[in-house]
């Protein structure tokens, strides 16, 4: 999955939680919680923010209810009518409903945010790091950008070539020789190839990261150095 797909899922998180999403794209969300842990923490947040709108009463607010500005409708749609491809227009279209869905209820919300402190994705002082791991049998390719973040690392991994239906587990080590896991997925020969996870090691700590495929252990330095393989099991392709 890629980057730009998973922030337009985390946009729909809000009207799944308060139970607004079109069943169509409830449906089609549904299954990415399944496999996002950080999607299913932030809408835990958001439902429990969702639970405390009965109580809000907009009548105590002393500030007006924010409203979006007069124009916005007419820039957005503006925006979608120059999109080249298809694609790029409905993304746009999901992100217009969901902030005009969200208009109707912003003086409850405002009571209720107020006391929220919502978690932020800047911050992070050291930057991404592309790893490739060399050491791999003739015809597979594994890579990985990590990217630090508040909550740990999040892994980028691009695999192609291994036998189709295999299933991939992603660990980080620390200089200690701890591991800490980042998720797996299956590999699907002419699916993308690449899966987002995450780990809870902060990137700055992490010393390498290693892939199970098959009956092989792949482990490559975060640092970009050559990658080895462990295990004497037959070729993951």
């Amino acid at each position: 999955m890629r980057t730009d797909d998973h922030r337009d899922w985390k946009l729909s998180l809000g009207a799944f939680a308060l139970g607004d999403l079109p069943a169509e794209e409830r449906a089609a969300v549904a299954p990415h919680l399944e496999g996002c842990a950080e999607c299913r923490a932030e809408l835990r947040e958001l439902e429990g923010v969702a639970a405390l709108l009965p109580l809000a009463d907009p009548t105590r607010i002393e500030q007006p209810p924010v409203r979006p500005p007069a124009d916005l409708g007419a820039r957005i749609e503006a925006q979608i009518a120059a999109e080249s491809s298809r694609e790029g227009r409905e993304r746009r279209r999901r992100r217009f409903r969901l902030w005009i869905g969200g208009a109707a209820a912003t003086a409850a919300v405002a009571a209720v945010l107020a006391l929220i402190v919502l978690p932020i994705e800047g911050g992070e002082n050291s930057p991404a790091q592309e790893v490739r791991f060399t050491s791999v049998p003739n015809g597979v390719s594994i890579d990985a950008t990590l990217e630090p973040h508040a909550f740990g690392t999040e892994i980028h991994m691009y695999v192609k070539g291994i036998r189709s239906g295999t299933l991939c587990r992603v660990f980080l080590r620390d200089d200690n020789g701890r591991t800490y896991s980042a998720g797996s997925f299956r590999y699907r020969w002419g699916d993308d190839s690449e899966a987002e996870l995450s780990s809870a090691l902060d990137l700055s700590q992490a010393a390498a990261i290693g892939v199970h495929a098959g009956g092989r252990t792949f482990v490559a330095p975060v640092s970009g150095a050559t990658a080895v393989v462990m295990g004497t099991d037959p070729d993951p392709t």
